[in-house]
C-alpha cells in the first residue's frame, strides 16, 4: 500500500509559479512512475506530467509542455514545478503511482496505469 500526500497548492495571479509536492508516506516510490492529473471544475480529470521510477523518463501534456516540469527529489517525493501559469490551469492536483512492470508498458499519461491516488490539492490561477 502507497499512501500519497499532495502540498503547496494555492492562489496565484496568472503569470505566477506554484511548486507541488507529491510525498509517499510510510515507504518509497522505489519501482513506482509517479503522475500528475488535474480536474477542473465540470470537466474530466486529466494527465499533465508523469516520470519513471529511474528518473530517465519525463512525460507531459502539450498544454503544459515547456511551462511544468517533474523531479524526483529523493526517494519520497515527486515534485511538480509549474510556471508561466494561466487561468486555465485552475484545478485540482492530483499525483498518483504506478508500478512499473514490463507487461503494462509505458502509456503513464491513461489513468488506468496507477495503483494508488492522492487526494488532491487545489490550484487557483487568477486573471
Amino acid at each position: 500500500q502507497v499512501q500519497l500526500v499532495e502540498s503547496g497548492g494555492g492562489l496565484v495571479q496568472a503569470g505566477g509559479s506554484l511548486r507541488l509536492s507529491c510525498a509517499a508516506a510510510g515507504r518509497t516510490f522505489r519501482r513506482y512512475a509517479v503522475g500528475w492529473f488535474r480536474q477542473a471544475p465540470g470537466k474530466e480529470r486529466e494527465f499533465v506530467a508523469a516520470i519513471t521510477w529511474s528518473g530517465s523518463n519525463t512525460y507531459y501534456a502539450d498544454s503544459v509542455k515547456g511551462r511544468f516540469t517533474i523531479s524526483r527529489e529523493g526517494k519520497n517525493t515527486v515534485d511538480l514545478q509549474m510556471n508561466s501559469l494561466k487561468p486555465e490551469d485552475t484545478a485540482v492536483y492530483y499525483c498518483a503511482a504506478a508500478l512499473e512492470t514490463t507487461a503494462r508498458g509505458t502509456r503513464f499519461g491513461q489513468e488506468w496505469m496507477y495503483d494508488y491516488w492522492g487526494q488532491g490539492t487545489q490550484v487557483t490561477v487568477s486573471s
